[in-house]
């Protein structure tokens, strides 16, 4: 089973956005390294905790910066940009890099009116995304004849789409129009099961796709300990808190008594939406991990994971690496 990395490049407390792009560059490095399959990104929009938000330079950076892992968008906002100019910057990307960049849309603004506003969009774009990424295939596939507008570089470089979703909505339209799915199950889990089923039963073959394809997202927090994991995991708690309450800022160090932090109330309302998380020592994560994937029987999982410290999270990759090829051998 392919398993891959999801990377907001997270700038903790204390740190400042070069530092969190130079440790990006080193987790793309060492998860390369480990065998991790895909290694995306994801664009979101005045937010001081992430450093992504220039999605298509940062994947360029780590496509430079490493050699066979494929390099992409988890993904792109399309209602923030004109089709043809994600054409041309992903078509850039992939004449660069070859066959190693992966397209994946979501349809959410990746931020509130204000961003849309600075972004001088409407938020009436979000009802043509539809329309949009059929535009956007055309752009990436084989020249028409008598097209009056091209994507160069672009046409024809045939970079792989997916759809991202946390609704039935993005299941839906990635079965109709025969692409690979990916559900944000590691932070809105609500409608996980009907979405696989509902991708799965309508999925009609495309030219590129015969069969559905479906990733599974989940948070990991691996470490030498369970104690440590969990509370490496207060970290991601509690920036959820904050972005909840309209508060959010840079990555919080973690803490030892999370409900003293943030109330038992909010922490369980928290954790509900981070359920789909493995947590703790190597061997509590792998049944974590096992259980998620006998339940959803997905194609490939894609891991995150929001840690304070860098040398913390690289282990709790590297940790999960092992873990994921365990469990893989075990299906073989």
């Amino acid at each position: 089973m392919r398993y891959s990395i999801l990377d907001l490049s997270p700038v903790p407390e204390g740190s400042d956005a070069r530092q969190a792009i130079a440790n990006s560059i080193d987790l793309a490095q060492r998860a390369e390294a480990a065998g991790y399959y895909r290694y995306w990104m994801a664009e979101h929009h005045n937010m001081p905790g992430i450093a992504s938000a220039a999605t298509s330079v940062l994947i360029g950076h780590v496509a430079d910066h490493t050699k066979t892992m494929r390099i992409g968008a988890g993904g792109i906002m399309l209602p923030n940009h004109a089709p043809l100019a994600i054409a041309e910057q992903f078509g850039t990307l992939a004449t660069i890099h070859g066959d190693r960049i992966d397209l994946g849309l979501g349809r959410a603004p990746g931020g509130d009116q204000s961003v849309y506003h600075a972004l001088r969009r409407g938020m009436q774009s979000g009802d043509r995304f539809p329309d949009d990424v059929v535009e956007l295939m055309g752009y990436l596939g084989d020249a028409q004849p008598g097209a009056r507008v091209m994507a160069h570089p672009g046409q024809g470089t045939h970079v792989p789409i997916w759809i991202l979703g946390s609704s039935l909505y993005g299941a839906q339209l990635a079965a109709h129009l025969g692409l690979p799915y990916a559900f944000a199950s590691h932070f809105a889990p609500d409608a996980l099961d009907d979405a696989v089923a509902i991708y799965r039963r309508d999925f009609r073959p495309s030219a590129m796709w015969e069969n559905p394809h479906f990733m599974l997202a989940a948070n990991v927090f691996a470490a030498g300990t369970d104690d440590e994991g969990a509370y490496l995991r207060t970290s991601m708690q509690q920036a959820f808190v904050r972005l909840r309450t309209g508060q959010p800022g840079k990555l919080p160090r973690p803490v030892d008594d999370i409900d003293a932090e943030v109330g038992i109330q909010m922490r369980q309302a928290v954790d509900q939406a981070l359920r789909v998380t493995a947590f703790g020592s190597r061997n509590t994560v792998k049944a974590q991990l096992t259980k998620m994937i006998d339940r959803y029987r997905p194609d490939e999982v894609i891991l995150t994971g929001q840690i304070h410290d860098h040398a913390a999270r690289v282990r709790s990759f590297e940790i999960a690496a092992e873990v994921m090829n365990e469990i893989g051998a075990g299906r073989d």
